[in-house]
């Protein structure tokens, strides 16, 4: 005990010092004309005001008191909120530029440090997302050829669904199909859903998104240097190390057999890239940024559209009636044996609705944190470069002045009086920015997915509640991870003749 009381004092007034230095650091700052917001408390900040696993909804509350443009404390980081679709708008079109930028979230870099195309800033993020960007056309997307693809991955769904025979199967089967898009585009062919590389790549995928919604996750990136008492953040970094070793393995074979005239896969394109630069001496494509690429698009690629397909066919069994609008739809305009193609949205307005209003309703993506890259001025207030910078997307998309019933699931939000599909300027489940930007590059990818997915499965089957659950029962409450996730939740799907 008595060789414990140095120690622990020690560490009391390193907390004593931290805290005068950051009340100080405060109240010089509040000299700048920043963004007003709540008095930061020693040490926490304003933790003491968030729901740590749903911070956004925190955040709105904080703003109808300090406006849409404020300033929070998370542990000893001053951040800047915008909230709602004009301020959110103006700093991510208007003045994108200077809110490029990505923050050093502690377990992104963790995983990444600085590379890859997701987390990466400035030249090299440039470099690696023109270069991503660039491949994935060229490996079809936006093409017809992908769009066969997808249609082709939908037969598979079908017959999973399918093999339950009107039984129950838990939501997260519907995974399967998206995320096989994105791995045929990563390792230029698709995988069968017993494959064990494909089953544990989407277990490790799984845990690590569950994971990064921690609460304790969260503290780890408020206090990166107590990291040692949270055990999150490690178990994070086993899992990614478990499928960088997968990633690794594909990486290697590529770069034996690569074939610079038959490019089929992402891996493919950056290891001839590699080959390529390999005698400069400022190339972006060194080891470390072409694991990281591969990573982000395993990762990010497989998540949101996955879990936006799982709220879809949950929301269609809390909504029968509209269930049955589209399954009339989707009668009406191409019948019982025609396959869906992208281009049948544009005669199916309540269809496309529905995918849109899920988006919006689910608000998948709450945020993801920018930083600016030079000293600025918004909204009249000052705001200093490197400052991270939070562009509440949950707000816009449950902006009162924007929807008209923001808080209740309602495709008529993107129909006009005559049932046209209308597009709406504050649907950004995506983020937003030009292609040069920080908009999201899978969007397009996405869009196309959603809609040949869901528009196939509900011409196929009808979803209904597993025996015994009402619809009234179901769970339409988020689960906190790296995205906004129905809870787990069986579905039965009947066929339909």
């Amino acid at each position: 005990m008595a060789a414990f009381m140095p120690l622990f004092i020690c560490g009391l007034c390193t907390l004593l010092l931290l805290a005068a230095l950051y009340v100080s650091k405060s109240l010089k700052q509040s000299t700048l004309n920043m963004p007003p917001g709540p008095f930061p408390l020693p040490v926490i900040g304003n933790l003491h005001l968030l729901d740590i696993r749903r911070q956004d909804r925190s955040l709105m509350t904080i703003s109808e008191k300090y406006g849409p443009v404020f300033t929070v404390h998370l542990g000893f980081q001053r951040t800047v909120v915008l909230t709602g679709y004009e301020a959110v708008k103006e700093a991510l079109l208007n003045t994108a530029d200077i809110f490029a930028d990505r923050p050093a979230i502690p377990i992104f870099y963790h995983i990444q440090h600085g590379n890859g195309v997701f987390f990466s800033s400035r030249e090299l993020w440039k470099t690696t997302r023109r270069f991503t960007m660039a491949t994935m056309r060229d490996l079809g997307v936006g093409k017809r050829l992908l769009e066969e693809r997808i249609l082709e991955e939908l037969h598979f769904l079908v017959d999973l669904i399918k093999s339950f025979k009107g039984g129950p199967f838990r939501l997260r089967f519907l995974n399967t199909a998206p995320t096989n898009i994105t791995f045929a585009i990563l390792f230029g062919k698709r995988f069968d859903y017993k494959d064990p590389t494909f089953v544990t790549l989407l277990r490790l995928i799984d845990e690590v998104m569950l994971l990064l919604g921690s609460p304790f996750l969260h503290l780890f990136n408020f206090y990166p240097f107590l990291g040692f008492l949270f055990k999150p953040h490690k178990m994070i970094l086993k899992k990614v190390e478990e499928v960088c070793v997968i990633l690794n393995k594909h990486i290697k074979e590529s770069k034996k057999t690569i074939n610079g005239n038959n490019l089929t896969s992402y891996i493919d394109a950056l290891v001839f890239k590699q080959q390529e630069e390999k005698d400069k001496s400022n190339t972006s494509f060194y080891d470390a940024n072409v694991l990281a690429s591969a990573l982000d698009l395993l990762m990010a690629g497989t998540e949101t559209t996955s879990t936006t397909l799982q709220w879809a066919i949950l929301l269609m069994m809390k909504y029968p009636d509209i269930q049955r609008k589209v399954h009339a739809e989707i009668e009406r305009v191409l019948g019982p044996g025609c396959l869906p193609t992208f281009e049948d949205r544009k005669n199916m307005p309540f269809t496309n609705a529905v995918i849109h209003e899920v988006q919006r309703f689910v608000t998948l993506l709450p945020h993801v944190p920018r930083c600016t890259s030079t000293d600025t001025y918004f909204k009249g207030y000052f705001i200093p470069k490197g400052t991270t910078v939070i562009p509440l997307l949950t707000s816009v998309l449950l902006d009162k002045t924007q929807w008209e019933t923001p808080d209740e699931f309602n495709p008529n939000h993107f129909l006009d009086a005559d049932g046209n599909f209308v597009k709406k300027k504050a649907f950004l489940p995506f983020s937003t920015g030009n292609k040069r930007r920080r908009n999201c590059i899978g969007e397009s990818l996405a869009t196309v997915e959603l809609f040949i997915f869901f528009t196939g499965l509900i011409q196929k089957f009808t979803f209904k509640p597993p025996p015994g659950v009402k619809e009234s029962e179901l769970d339409t409450t988020a689960e906190a991870g790296f995205t906004m996730r129905p809870h787990p939740q069986c579905a039965c799907a009947v066929l339909r003749e």
